[in-house]
């Protein structure tokens, strides 16, 4: 079994992962040594802090080895992608992938004899959305009923956000004045419909009047956000975007919970106090990558 993205996983499956999560983090102690001898090799082709940080320390407070593999220095960057995974996949027990495009981690999945996680790519970052649920869940002790507003640029985070939150009863609404053709998946968007769970606006005020938690994303894509060549559309997202910003302005008639999934890009998608606000929960959902990174190896890895 790999995971790719939620679609495999039933809604009771979903849940129980997320509950496998606050259980790793309650008795660390009793899962200490369920990976002994055992080693996971984590390839990175996107730079990373959370999705590295939580995979090889999950590795390794599991008792097992994680071993970091920068794709630009292997013949991954020479090779045929499938060659190499077959020959991965008989020396590890699992491979967590971080790649560019979702193509890539679907043949990786093809040719693996061993579990594959996805880490992030351009359509899809299913261990952030299992960590924000794992925050969503200990904050309001459910999640069923629980209100969210993603308000940013719909790419691969609210794709999963999407999925997640309407398999597991979160009321979601979007506020995505862009949408990342990139990650495009009409199939996740209409099973989510099909749920009466999510609702899209581009009304942001009316949109966090009642919401139990507030979340934004980068704007620009992090390999990007730095890249020359990619200054006329970073201009343009910037102009599009500040009006959708998070801050005490959009927030001043309602008191949610504030998440952003990092890296935070300070003074675009979210105003420095909100970030430092009371109702911030952003390091602690971050914190929470450590313990969905320990659930989908848990779950994949038996």
């Amino acid at each position: 079994m790999h995971l790719i993205n939620f679609k495999e996983l039933s809604d009771q499956e979903l849940n129980s992962l997320v509950d496998l999560g606050i259980e790793v983090k309650r008795n660390p102690k009793k899962y200490s040594k369920t990976f002994e001898d055992k080693s996971v090799a984590l390839v990175f082709q996107k730079t990373s802090t959370r999705t590295r940080v939580s995979f090889e320390v999950a590795s390794t407070q599991l008792g097992g080895h994680g071993l970091f593999i920068d794709w630009r220095t292997t013949n991954f960057t020479m090779a045929d992608i499938t060659d190499e995974v077959k020959y991965l996949s008989r020396n590890v027990d699992c491979i967590m992938a971080r790649l560019l495009y979702d193509t890539d981690l679907l043949k990786m999945a093809k040719a693996s004899r061993i579990p594959v996680i996805n880490g992030c790519d351009e359509k899809y970052h299913p261990s952030q959305a299992l960590a924000d649920l794992i925050t969503i869940k200990e904050k309001k002790g459910t999640l069923k009923g629980t209100k969210l507003v993603y308000i940013g640029v719909h790419n691969n985070v609210c794709n999963s956000l999407i999925e997640g939150c309407t398999k597991t009863g979160i009321k979601i609404t979007t506020v995505t004045p862009i949408f990342n053709e990139a990650a495009r998946d009409e199939e996740v968007l209409t099973e989510a419909n099909k749920t009466g769970l999510w609702k899209s606006t581009l009304d942001a005020k009316k949109a966090v009047k009642d919401a139990d938690f507030v979340y934004t994303d980068t704007w620009i894509d992090m390999e990007f956000f730095t890249d020359p060549k990619f200054a006329a559309e970073k201009e343009k997202r910037i102009r599009i975007m500040m009006p959708y910003q998070i801050n005490s302005e959009l927030l001043k008639s309602t008191d949610p919970y504030i998440m952003h999934d990092m890296p935070i890009h300070r003074g675009y998608e979210i105003s420095v106090e909100a970030i430092e606000s009371s109702k911030s929960i952003i390091y602690e959902q971050a914190e929470n990558r450590l313990y969905s990174a320990k659930a989908i190896m848990l779950k994949l890895m038996k």
